[in-house]
């Protein structure tokens, strides 16, 4: 079995460790638990991992978020991975910073690496895993708040928010979906 693991960020260091860049952080810790390392590929930050069976393309486009679909595309069609076995990790602003959500489709909900997903796949229908990151902002502000780093206070829960997601991402791979909504969509993350 091989899943393809996508990671939405934006390259550059004035993006890492942000909140919009989640997905990279995710993805990462993922990797780097399975004792994985990135090298630089065709349109990405490329890492395979051998876990239980399964084979994991773990991939951080290194597009830019609003083209992200190029890199996803590209990689599904060189692995030959189906949509179901992909699975997107990605910020939400409209989830609060307590949760993690884990859905077999949906729209891509204005965020602009998923919209670029959608438009290159012409499908809605992949899996995503939605990291909230709430929306304590300014009207207005939004992209500022996306972009910005976490604070100090929120820090200990994003960390362990991020061993969850990917918990996740091993459940998704071994049980399947179904399970994986059922043990992630209804917990409340606190320390």
């Amino acid at each position: 079995m091989k899943f393809l693991i996508v990671g939405l960020g934006n390259i550059g260091n004035e993006y890492a460790h942000t909140r919009h860049n989640i997905g990279f952080d995710v993805v990462n810790a993922f990797v780097l638990k399975h004792s994985g390392a990135f090298v630089t590929d065709r349109l990405a930050y490329f890492s395979q991992v051998k876990w239980k069976g399964k084979n994991f393309i773990c991939i951080c486009p290194t597009t830019y978020m609003n083209l992200s679909g190029k890199a996803v595309k590209y990689w599904m069609e060189k692995e030959k991975i189906a949509t179901e076995n992909m699975l997107v990790i990605v910020d939400d602003i409209a989830l609060p910073l307590e949760k993690l959500r884990i859905r077999p489709s949906g729209s891509y909900a204005g965020h602009n690496g998923l919209k670029s997903i959608q438009e290159v796949l012409a499908t809605t229908e992949y899996p995503k895993l939605r990291f909230g990151i709430g929306n304590n902002y300014p009207k207005g502000h939004q992209a500022d708040f996306v972009l910005s780093k976490w604070n100090k206070d929120e820090e200990p829960l994003v960390k362990l928010k991020i061993g969850k997601a990917v918990e996740a991402i091993e459940i998704f791979a071994t049980q399947g979906i179904t399970a994986a909504m059922n043990q992630v969509n209804n917990q409340v993350y606190s320390l």
